[in-house]
């Protein structure tokens, strides 16, 4: 497979449109339909579903979509990191779970873009396993991650701070006018929960016996969707407490206490652009201070 070809796909995937596709690649039609079909053909699937006016994915169509961008991405990345090896410069990508751990890793990219301006970060947002998916696939340099995690393959600091758990209800709510909520109070709400495993056995440890009373009415991986779940009657949110997403909104501490450390990684033995690395010596530093 040619990058070339790839980036066609990934244009023809997203416009739906042979004609508008090659009008924005600068090619013909027929040039652009011919190597398509030549990708289908040493793929040995279908990618597209095609009528007069428009191609829709396939199942297969939809996988390599993904791949593509992996492929593409990782590419331009590794292409800039070269092109910048004489000075620091080039992109820092980093994966961040929703925590209040954001403020610090924000205050060292502010501090490192000072002596740095060259350098751009690149953050993007999403629950733990999708963030060490994309590490190891390269796609990420850092990863700022919620616990529980499992960290064995990565180089860590841990963060100084940890995220206080709690449930965010309407502030029409019954609950809404508690200082803290207890197991018991939870099982008479639906409840929205993040869809991490490792996440929902903390939770059902908190429960203790009450667990079996839970009722879920639905997952989540970012919390600003879940507080629009709220907001629209859906149930309450279990989470952390972030910042004031909504004045219709009230956070509510759970009791007995529950806290949650948050971890820095990226990928042991791995090479690692000049940018990456002189920001990752930052990090190292500021927390031997």
């Amino acid at each position: 497979m040619e990058l070339r070809v790839l980036r066609y796909f990934l244009v023809a995937a997203r416009e739906e449109n042979i004609t508008r596709a090659a009008q924005l690649l600068h090619i013909t039609q027929p040039t652009l339909s011919r190597q398509l079909m030549q990708l289908e053909d040493e793929l040995g699937v279908k990618l597209f579903k095609r009528s007069r006016y428009r191609i829709i994915l396939t199942d297969d169509g939809v996988m390599l979509r993904r791949r593509a961008q992996e492929i593409v991405e990782l590419a331009d990345r590794t292409a800039q990191e070269l092109r910048s090896r004489d000075e620091l410069a080039g992109e820092v990508a980093i994966g961040c779970a929703e925590t209040n751990s954001m403020s610090f890793l924000s205050r060292q990219i502010a501090s490192f873009r000072k002596a740095n301006p060259l350098v751009s970060f690149s953050i993007y947002s999403a629950a733990a396993d999708d963030i060490k998916e994309r590490l190891e696939t390269g796609l990420l340099d850092i990863g700022l991650l919620s616990e529980p995690v499992e960290i064995g393959r990565y180089s860590f600091l841990r963060m100084p701070r940890e995220d206080i758990w709690g449930v965010f209800v309407r502030s029409d709510s019954p609950l809404a006018g508690k200082d803290s909520v207890t197991p018991r109070d939870l099982t008479a709400l639906p409840l929205l929960m993040s869809r991490r495993q490792e996440v929902r056995k903390e939770i059902a440890a908190w429960f203790g016996e009450a667990y079996d009373r839970v009722e879920i009415a639905g997952s989540f991986n970012l919390i600003l969707n879940a507080a629009n779940m709220v907001l629209n009657g859906v149930g309450a949110a279990l989470g952390f407490y972030l910042a004031d997403i909504s004045d219709e909104l009230r956070f509510i501490p759970l009791s007995p206490e529950l806290r949650t450390g948050t971890v820095l990684v990226w990928k042991k033995d791995s090479a690692h652009s000049a940018a990456s690395e002189a920001f990752i010596k930052q990090l190292k530093n500021v927390k031997k201070a």
